[in-house]
């Protein structure tokens, strides 16, 4: 990080007598005083506690100056709001290095999305892109500031929770680029209706000068600001769309109406084709080969969690997708487990969790995943959480087992687990199926 401590104090307006400081480099700023290093600035936000309590911690651990609220004894910029200030600070490093940014936020696929485009960029300019989850008025400043000096594109993650997130988050990267990569049911609670959500993420045009790559999905077109360009994708007949999938059980192949070769991706699930799609139309954008793009996604790795294979301890095949979960994304994954060949000799078997902030229509909307249940093609369902009750309750199949505790189901499942079976786990990330896959 390029900035020195009496230009931060300028940028945020530091309203102590900072100019008596030593204007040393600052290495990065830590909003955790256990990652803090020597040469490092911290960053105390408040919590479940409140980050002053930390300030002598950072100072032990390397820490040169700190933002505060209040005057402390260490090194300090005093300001209103360290997040404000935080936040002030990113939005200038950006401008200041001219980084051009490419944005991602959609109700599913954001992530994965956001992985593969950074793939395809890497093999031809230093990229860097928002590491886990850090895709809130947190994280993403705090991705903006610790991007390796070097790096020439910076491909953001915008997530949502409440209305006016990802415009805030856009006024604050201003990207030349931006891909929405779906409208689902994601955020309910917080959002209200489909519209609102559609509405927000439509927030993503708030501080963008340039292309918007969106779906062509209707409920977006209230809400195209004028004088937008925008690229759709999904259906024939829009700008891009996809002309031949073959899916595979760890990986599948595509064409695409703007490629001339096809596109192969170490991952199953034919909305992942759609996700290494919008990718390669982003490397076309920025004056990539087809070639390069192709390597690119051959060999792109995802954050974990996403769709990721597995090998259970006794041999059988662990699909493992708990990183988050909504209606859209249940609907999506079950549709390509049911579409991958059993073993031989094998079972498929579902475990799915609850699906969180799906608000007043939570109950229904678990109510509708029995839809997407072949019982033809999956023999054994182990459903876990409140809201999952009111799945069990409708279903009449006797393969469906409810469970409110996750030791007793991870304790069933490995007692009737077969080393030929395939077994699907989907849910939200807080209801820890990820623990039931790691003891398996």
């Amino acid at each position: 990080m390029k900035l020195t401590i009496h230009e931060i104090a300028q940028v945020v307006g530091a309203k102590n007598d900072w100019s008596q400081l030593a204007d040393l480099s600052v290495n990065k700023i830590e909003f955790d005083s256990r990652l803090i290093e020597k040469g490092d600035i911290f960053l105390p936000l408040k919590g479940a506690r409140d980050g002053h309590d930390f300030i002598e911690i950072a100072f032990d651990n390397g820490a040169i100056i700190s933002f505060s609220e209040k005057e402390v004894e260490q090194a300090h910029l005093l300001v209103d709001d360290n997040l404000l200030a935080f936040q002030k600070l990113a939005k200038y490093y950006l401008e200041k290095t001219k980084v051009p940014v490419i944005a991602v936020t959609g109700s599913n696929g954001k992530t994965t999305t956001k992985d593969m485009i950074a793939a395809v960029l890497s093999k031809k300019f230093k990229t860097y892109k928002t590491q886990g989850n850090h895709n809130n008025e947190i994280g993403l400043p705090y991705t903006i500031l610790h991007m390796p000096d070097d790096t020439e594109k910076l491909v953001l993650e915008m997530g949502m929770d409440h209305p006016g997130d990802i415009d805030f988050l856009s006024e604050l990267a201003k990207p030349e680029l931006a891909v929405i990569t779906l409208i689902g049911e994601a955020h309910l609670e917080h959002m209200g209706s489909r519209e609102n959500i559609a509405k927000g993420k439509m927030g993503i045009t708030a501080g963008l000068h340039g292309e918007l790559i969106a779906p062509a999905d209707p409920i977006i077109n209230a809400f195209i600001p004028d004088n937008q360009k925008i690229i759709r994708f999904g259906l024939p007949g829009e700008d891009l769309f996809i002309t031949k999938l073959v899916e595979h059980k760890e990986k599948l192949t595509f064409e695409t109406n703007f490629l001339d070769e096809s596109i192969t991706i170490p991952v199953p699930g034919k909305y992942n084709a759609t996700n290494a799609m919008l990718a390669a139309f982003v490397g076309l954008h920025y004056g990539l080969s087809e070639a390069e793009i192709k390597k690119a996604l051959k060999e792109v790795e995802l954050t974990r969690n996403r769709t990721e294979w597995k090998k259970a301890k006794n041999g059988a095949d662990l699909l493992s997708d708990v990183y988050n979960a909504n209606p859209t994304a249940m609907r999506l994954i079950l549709e390509t487990f049911q579409a991958i060949p059993k073993n031989e000799n094998g079972r498929k078997i579902a475990v799915l969790a609850d699906m969180l902030e799906l608000g007043p229509s939570a109950a229904q909307l678990h109510k509708d995943i029995l839809k997407s249940i072949d019982f033809n093609k999956i023999d054994k369902v182990y459903l876990y959480g409140e809201m999952m009750k009111n799945l069990a309750e409708i279903s009449t199949d006797k393969a469906v087992s409810y469970f409110t505790d996750l030791d007793l189901l991870t304790e069933s499942l490995s007692a009737d687990l077969k080393p030929t079976d395939q077994v699907l786990f989907k849910g939200s990330n807080s209801m820890k199926l990820s623990e039931v896959v790691e003891k398996l």
